[in-house]
């Protein structure tokens, strides 16, 4: 798994500071802005936080880019409605050289691994295979529609993956690039960070939290699992080590060392 902040709202900090104090104040953003110096800005956004008044931080946004996660992440971040999504298409790009992730789990018990390797390399024959049979039977076709050799066969390979592609696993590796706002990250967080997770795409929110925190400190400090900033929501499905959550944290933060 890959994870960078590739962008982001310039001062995100100050912008969401601004953005607040306007709301209380006859002066313009751009008059608070100049007033705004680090210290003034981390203090306020903290405040922010305490006061429940959220809305502000939605001014800004960051943007990542993500490979090495499978299909079953993509259809469980994809739930996160209030974001954009650019991915990598098995309907216009071929998988010549197929990546697959594998549960950690799996990978623990050779057993277990060898069954699923060869599951994976049974849907990449199958694949390959149904790609070859349907692209030489859309390209007669398509010569028979006129098309020159050249037309019929890229029209033919993009028509035939469409339908190949069914007989992919979950576990096909894709990339994508994200953008969320400030507020949908916390949210994000607060579910994805969380133990109960599934283990992938908390693993995913784990590395975004520590690619935004150096970026925006006062803006991400209470990021992460719900129990960061109080206590589990989780109850009775808790995982009980809400200490230890608050130590790992810390240390990816640089609040604590390890």
């Amino acid at each position: 798994m890959k994870v960078k902040l590739i962008a982001h709202t310039v001062m995100p900090e100050q912008v969401v500071a601004a953005a607040a104090k306007l709301c209380y104040s006859d002066s313009n953003a751009m008059e608070i802005m100049e007033d705004l110096d680090e210290e003034k800005t981390a203090s306020f956004v903290e405040k922010l936080a305490s006061f429940g008044h959220m809305s502000p931080i939605e001014h800004a946004s960051f943007t990542f880019a993500i490979e090495g996660v499978s299909r079953s992440l993509l259809a469980q971040i994809t739930r996160h409605r209030l974001a954009s999504f650019s991915v990598q298409s098995q309907r216009y790009v071929k998988l010549t050289h197929f990546e697959y992730i594998t549960p950690p789990e799996i990978a623990s018990d050779s057993e277990t691994l060898q069954l699923y390797n060869e599951t994976i390399q049974n849907c990449v024959e199958a694949y390959q295979k149904l790609s070859e049979m349907l692209e030489e039977r859309h390209y007669q076709g398509f010569l028979k529609q006129g098309l020159s050799e050249k037309s019929a066969h890229n029209k033919a390979e993009k028509k035939a993956i469409e339908d190949a592609r069914f007989v992919l696993p979950n576990a096909s590796e894709t990339k994508m690039v994200m953008t969320m706002n400030a507020r949908e990250l916390q949210h994000f967080f607060h579910l994805r960070c969380c133990n109960r997770a599934q283990w992938e795409i908390r693993a995913l929110a784990k590395a975004m939290v520590a690619e935004v925190y150096p970026v925006a400190p006062a803006l991400f400090l209470k990021a992460g699992p719900s129990c960061i900033s109080g206590a589990c929501p989780e109850g009775k499905m808790t995982c009980g080590k809400m200490q230890e959550v608050r130590e790992e944290y810390a240390v990816l933060k640089g609040q604590k060392n390890s």
